[in-house]
């Protein structure tokens, strides 16, 4: 664009339209009993708030979004939050939140007769891009930083096809050169730059209002990285309220690694005026992002819908990341970032543990198990700034042991396992 923002998608009609807000809850409820195409998929069958193809047999499915909201027990014991759910964008079909846009965009990709489609990733758009390219009998390039994603991730885009270009620099780097190169080859976007990606990202929230019966939450917290879904639920909420599916607006509040704060420093430093980009560091790989594309979109939503934006620390990611995985659900590290925020936000105030709040997990588990590994092994901070900090961790991890192959090894395992206090006590310091 001339003003060299991002493109925003509107469409009047879904204001001006006859059908009504019930009649609109009626119809996607309805949709969720029938085995049509689009009706499988959580985010087609909001169509009616989404860009629409020439011809339905142009949508490229996977059966994406239907994504659980869990109740969070043992969290809600952790912080004191009664009324704590976590909405699991990592049960999509490759793992990740990416899903719900990816449908969208590849979808208007292939309409458009693009053989070649394109991303920069720190992971998940790869693998999400490369699956829904090969689902559309396109082809896909990849640009990811070399040696800074997660091995599980850059597997799945091998495995979908994709060509993938592991480049000596970071996301950002990758970002840029994928600009250059759709400016002089028929190659298609598929960053969260990409307008539609944001339609499909979107219907999380209109899925998210549907389970919790159009009774917006206080709060929901969700990851920071290049800011396209916290961009995108705040564009829902906002033309959800606008169309009188909901009452009221919740707040949406942006957490980010203290490593990989760009937006934290926008806000904080420049009053969401300009951005601020930083050089990223951070084991939470998927939102290791220093100069987040989609900034100006989520300082808006912020400031739109009264939620707050802060950092949590290396430390406070990895006791999250347990403390989630307690609860028999599991999530990648950067999702972890949404409880760890919630923490702060609950200590200054801006949270009150009779509120309602839903976190927004954006990755699977299985999405980046080194870290996992390195975690309960006692890894995860050897010889970093972190290492004597990290001991407070310890009742949190749980190593594999190496026995011999009798049955007393084990019944002595098992023994001294019951002495010690399970993570669900409410006497456990944990708890």
């Amino acid at each position: 664009m001339a003003c060299g923002n991002l493109l925003e998608i509107t469409d009047p009609s879904w204001k001006s339209s006859s059908i009504s807000a019930d009649s609109l809850k009626s119809i996607w409820r309805d949709r969720r009993a029938s085995n049509a195409f689009l009706d499988l998929s959580g985010v087609w069958r909001f169509r009616e708030l989404l860009p629409a193809p020439d011809s339905p047999d142009q949508v490229i499915s996977l059966r994406e979004g239907n994504t659980p909201l869990y109740q969070l027990p043992q969290a809600s014991r952790i912080t004191g939050v009664s009324r704590l759910y976590a909405k699991h964008q990592g049960m999509n079909p490759t793992g990740s939140f990416k899903d719900a846009g990816m449908t969208v965009a590849a979808t208007f990709a292939r309409q458009a007769g693009y053989r070649w489609v394109a991303c920069a990733s720190t992971g998940n758009t790869s693998a999400s891009m490369a699956a829904y390219a090969a689902r559309g009998g396109m082809r896909s390039l990849v640009l990811v930083p070399d040696g800074k994603i997660s091995w599980s991730k850059l597997s799945q885009a091998l495995d979908y096809g994709a060509l993938t270009c592991q480049l000596r620099t970071d996301f950002d780097g990758c970002l840029r050169l994928l600009q250059e190169l759709v400016r002089r080859a028929p190659v298609y976007q598929l960053n969260s730059i990409n307008p539609f990606r944001l339609e499909g990202q979107k219907t999380l929230a209109l899925e998210l209002m549907e389970q919790l019966d159009w009774q917006p939450p206080d709060h929901i917290i969700v990851p920071g990285g290049n800011l396209g879904n916290s961009s995108a639920i705040g564009k829902a909420l906002l033309e959800m309220l606008d169309l009188g599916l909901i009452p009221r607006l919740p707040k949406l509040s942006v957490i980010q690694a203290e490593g990989a704060n760009a937006l934290v420093r926008t806000l904080r430093e420049a009053g969401g005026k300009h951005l601020v980009s930083v050089q990223p560091e951070t084991r939470a790989t998927a939102i290791r992002i220093g100069n987040p594309a989609s900034w100006e979109k989520a300082v808006k939503v912020i400031q739109a819908t009264g939620g707050a934006c802060d950092q949590v620390s290396e430390l406070e990611i990895a006791q999250a990341k347990a403390e989630i995985g307690a609860e028999g659900i599991g999530c990648e590290p950067a999702s972890a970032v949404t409880l760890a925020g919630l923490k702060k936000l609950l200590r200054q105030g801006f949270v009150k543990p009779d509120e309602t709040v839903v976190l927004v997990l954006t990755g699977n588990l299985l999405k980046d198990p080194d870290f996992t590994m390195e975690f309960h092994r006692g890894d995860l901070f050897r010889d970093t700034v972190n290492q004597r900090d990290s001991a407070s961790l310890e009742p949190l991890r749980h190593p594999p042991v190496v026995l011999d192959a009798t049955l007393k090894a084990v019944i002595q395992t098992l023994e001294r396992a019951e002495k010690r206090p399970e993570k669900s006590d409410p006497s456990h310091p944990n708890a």
